[in-house]
């Protein structure tokens, strides 16, 4: 059974799944951020494979690309860091955020490789459903989910496709625009996220902008099975390069506000 789908099957298990670059700002930090935030309390990573031309990214992950890039990530390199993450911890599920051509010219030994290191799901951001088959035989051939992007302005027919054909999860997209931190939800993002429920009884797991412990709460009351944060995370990792300690503080602190139960209203004495 696929990772996410042991994770989904847990009734009223709501997960939070942080994102990382591979290999920002260099191989072991990248390795110390993710076990750090498992061990805090992620119950799944989304790991993205630098790439030099990230369109679905906003400044701050592109920015993060880079850095790994300039320390020398290579597709094997990245493979390799996934290989040990999954060795260290052999439950959890492993979704990769890429851009195709990153497997486009690997033909079959890219997907392959990403199979023997126990990647769970991928998402690709730079590939129309419409043009997918070639990539969804490949994933399914090599017992990896295939999981497609419903965006704020797809409509409910076609999100009932998407929903169908993605494996493990579905990702929905919050809001229009790049990845990005942003201060607040607007209503129509929440609101979006209650109609997509009503829909499907499959998993999704919401991602872009997110980058309060309240948002997060706010997106799971939608009814949604998961949320992803990555550019806060990441933006706390840019300002903390020559000394990684607080940023590592300051991840592990947000996955365990996030992870605590939520304090009991007030008692209200009687009248």
């Amino acid at each position: 059974m696929n990772r996410f789908d042991d994770l989904f099957s847990q009734r009223g298990r709501k997960a939070f799944v942080p994102f990382f670059t591979l290999g920002d700002p260099d191989w072991e930090t990248s390795r110390e951020i993710i076990v750090s935030a498992v061990q805090a309390g992620a119950d799944a990573l989304e790991l993205g494979y630098p790439f030099a031309d990230p369109i679905s990214d906003g400044p701050t992950n592109q920015k993060s690309m880079a850095r790994a890039l300039r320390a020398g990530a290579t597709f094997d390199g990245c493979t390799r860091l996934v290989t040990a993450i999954r060795q260290r911890f052999p439950d959890l599920p492993i979704s990769l955020l890429l851009y195709y051509n990153l497997l486009f010219f690997q033909e079959d030994a890219g997907y392959r490789k990403l199979a023997d290191a126990g990647v769970d799901a991928v998402v690709i951001s730079d590939l129309p459903f419409e043009e997918s088959r070639r990539h969804v035989d490949s994933l399914h051939g090599h017992g990896i989910g295939c999981v497609h992007m419903v965006a704020p302005n797809t409509p409910l027919d076609r999100a009932r496709v998407l929903f169908d054909q993605s494996r493990a999860f579905t990702y929905v997209i919050s809001r229009f625009g790049t990845t990005g931190a942003d201060r607040q939800l607007s209503p129509d993002t929440l609101q979006r996220a209650r109609v997509l429920r009503t829909i499907t009884e499959k998993p999704y797991i919401v991602g872009f902008g997110i980058s309060h412990p309240e948002m997060v709460r706010q997106v799971w009351d939608t009814g949604a099975d998961g949320v992803i944060v990555g550019s806060h995370f990441i933006s706390m990792i840019e300002r903390n390069t020559a000394e990684i300690a607080p940023a590592i503080r300051g991840i592990c602190s947000f996955i365990e506000d996030v992870k605590s139960p939520a304090p009991a209203p007030p008692h209200q004495a009687a009248s």
